[in-house]
């Protein structure tokens, strides 16, 4: 069901060498790219035009509004299953508890008698965060994307999931019971690159954001990639992934129980089992079989996601070089399920949020660890972090200087613009003290 890779012995290299040799999905985004930019350009050009008309094409339903009316958020919250909301809320409370500990103080520095430099951090003032809806519906999106922003402060949040004709054209009702639970009234009947689009340049009846996060398929990531510039992005989101590096006192149960759920997202999503134990593999490989079977989307999702090429069983000699091929993988989500597992966790470097121990599956991330599951994908751990507070604020560098403290250092100043050849930054300096700078001949 799922393949291997033995990289025991000698067939453990260094860096780029090693990263070829692990499984990966083909997410190709360039590919993408221009296939989206007739959409985002048709937004541009016609609004809500065209976003009506692209909900009909990809969506098979006729919107009259792109704008979602605030009754029919009420309405799907009061409508929405006791239980389903009590999970809802506990989930957004435990967020907030997280998200709130990230929020970041303005911090003055005094480099010398009056001179300081203070970092000031200001939010971006409007986000459109994107909840998808094709395969799935996913309110814990909505959850991980609004909390941050909220508490990051940011004044104007607005929110866009696919229209769904079984629901005359609004987006799923649980996706709009989490936006009331959580004070969003601005919601928009927009899937894919269009959403994007619409957030990107504005239309009629939305305007433009500064930002745009959230998941999505390639067409959301290759939307991202043609506005990056324009707008700031989270990220260009690819397949779910999860690895897990164990030793043999993992339970082949709890292994396979993970692997498979996140192979239930997605055909392209990656299941990646790291291990120095065979027996543990062999368990894992008998496991898969006898709970695929039992479970739900085998055919069209989990069944594709094991047997494709991003999945595999990777054999290793031991943990240390466990650690050093799931560094090179860089992955979504990583689970240690070794002895010593904190201390195993403690040393990893490239991941987009770590699991350490049995007790602490993905799962739980997903849904009210407190925790963000808008994570880094595609080895992109190894250079960028999660969805978080900082994602929605930028930090502003505010410079005084009195006379007597740039006097002190304007000799510096002129001379490093000199030797860039840039005189007119020096003379800029020169002019406040008569050309004749302090400390020069």
């Amino acid at each position: 069901m799922i393949s291997r890779i033995d990289l025991r012995g000698d067939a453990l290299p260094e860096g780029p060498a090693l990263r070829d040799l692990l499984p990966r999905a083909d997410f190709d985004v360039s590919a993408a790219l221009e296939k989206v930019r007739p959409i985002c350009e048709a937004v541009h050009h016609r609004g809500d035009a065209a976003l009506i008309d692209f909900a009909e094409k990809f969506d098979g339903v006729r919107l009259e509004s792109v704008r979602v009316p605030v009754q029919a958020l009420t309405d799907a919250l009061d409508a929405l299953d006791p239980a389903v909301r009590a999970a809802l809320e506990e989930s957004i409370r435990r967020a907030r508890m997280v998200h709130r500990a990230q929020r970041r103080t303005t911090h003055t520095t005094q480099v010398v008698p009056g001179g300081t430099v203070t970092e000031k951090w200001v939010p971006v003032d409007r986000v459109g965060l994107y909840a998808p809806g094709g395969r799935s519906v996913y309110p814990s999106s909505v959850i991980m994307n609004v909390v941050p922003a909220q508490e990051a402060g940011v004044g104007s949040v607005a929110l866009a999931s696919p229209p769904q004709a079984e629901f005359g054209g609004l987006p799923h009702p649980t996706i709009l019971a989490a936006c009331a639970l959580l004070g969003v009234d601005e919601v928009y009947a927009a899937g894919g690159a269009t959403a994007v689009a619409m957030f990107a340049y504005g239309t009629e009846s939305c305007p433009p954001a500064n930002m745009v996060t959230g998941p999505g398929n390639i067409w959301v990531a290759a939307a991202k990639r043609f506005f990056t510039g324009r707008i700031g992005i989270d990220a260009e989101a690819g397949p779910t992934e999860i690895a897990v590096l164990a030793d043999d006192t993992a339970d082949p149960v709890h292994v396979a129980s993970d692997l498979i759920s996140q192979a239930e997202h997605d055909p392209l999503a990656a299941a990646v089992l790291v291990t120095d134990s065979v027996a543990l593999a062999d368990a894992v490989d008998e496991e898969l079989k006898t709970q695929v079977a039992a479970t739900k989307h085998i055919d069209d999702r989990i069944v594709p996601a094991l047997n494709g090429q991003q999945s595999a069983i990777v054999l290793v000699d031991g943990v240390e070089e466990g650690l050093r091929v799931v560094d090179a993988y860089g992955a979504e989500h990583l689970e240690i399920q070794t002895r010593d597992a904190a201390a195993v966790a403690d040393r990893v470097r490239n991941a987009g949020a770590v699991f350490i121990g049995p007790w602490a599956p993905v799962s739980l991330g997903d849904y009210a660890a407190g925790s963000n599951h808008v994570l880094p994908t595609g080895g992109c751990a190894c250079h960028s972090s999660g969805l978080s507070v900082q994602s929605f604020l930028r930090g502003i560098h505010i410079v005084d200087y009195t006379e007597d403290a740039l006097a002190e250092v304007a000799h510096h100043v002129v001379t490093l613009a000199e030797a860039e050849d840039l005189p007119a930054h020096g003379a800029a300096v020169k002019a406040r003290f008569g050309w004749k700078v302090p400390g020069t001949k």
